[in-house]
């Protein structure tokens, strides 16, 4: 009687997900993803599916660090709307290692070559960024009850606007500038919606 494969299933998601943020999805081939997760084909397959259902563990597998920085940050009722902010910018782009901020962001990097993923996973990534966005409109909507939004900005916008900086500021990591660079765009952004 064969033995079980064992193995890590946390260090297996681990090491896919960043084969999936470095390389994306359609780069990630299989092999690749047999490489580095040192699992065989038949225990990829029994365990974690096809490649589409494997994506998506390695995105349920971000979105675990993804929600610990949201709990540092914009849910964090020890800080004040805008430190929270302020906050979601450390955490993400700062506390990460080197390592994981030159990737940039698994989801950003995803949501740029979707085009050619199916509308599931679309679906998935999109999803995922909304678990940011909606804490954050949180935040935003505690800063405009106390008068400390910025006078003509809807809480939507100021979102957005927000939501497309941190994109950005993670492109701008991937493209090589440094912690100190992206966090002066980050308080930069921030301080433009205060009031």
């Amino acid at each position: 009687m064969a033995r079980p494969v064992e193995f890590d299933e946390a260090k297996v998601l681990t090491n896919a997900m960043e084969q999936f943020w470095k390389e994306g999805y359609e780069a990630s081939s299989v092999q690749k993803l047999l490489d580095c997760t040192g699992i065989n084909r038949g225990t990829l397959y029994n365990s974690f599916g096809d490649k589409d259902t494997f994506f998506k563990s390695c995105v349920d597998q971000y979105n675990k660090i993804l929600q610990q920085q949201i709990a540092n940050s914009l849910k964090n009722d020890s800080l004040g709307a805008w430190e929270a902010i302020a906050e979601l910018f450390e955490e993400t782009v700062t506390k990460v290692s080197n390592k994981h901020r030159a990737m940039g962001c698994l989801l950003v990097n995803s949501l740029c070559e979707s085009i050619n993923f199916d509308k599931d996973i679309k679906r998935v990534v999109r999803a995922s960024l909304a678990s940011v966005r909606k804490p954050l409109v949180v935040r935003l909507r505690e800063a405009q009850k106390k008068g400390k939004l910025k006078k003509g900005v809807t809480v939507e916008f100021a979102a957005d606007f927000l939501m497309n900086t941190l994109h950005g500021i993670r492109v701008h990591a991937r493209d090589g500038k440094n912690a100190k660079q992206l966090q002066e765009m980050a308080k930069f952004a921030v301080g433009s919606l205060k009031k």
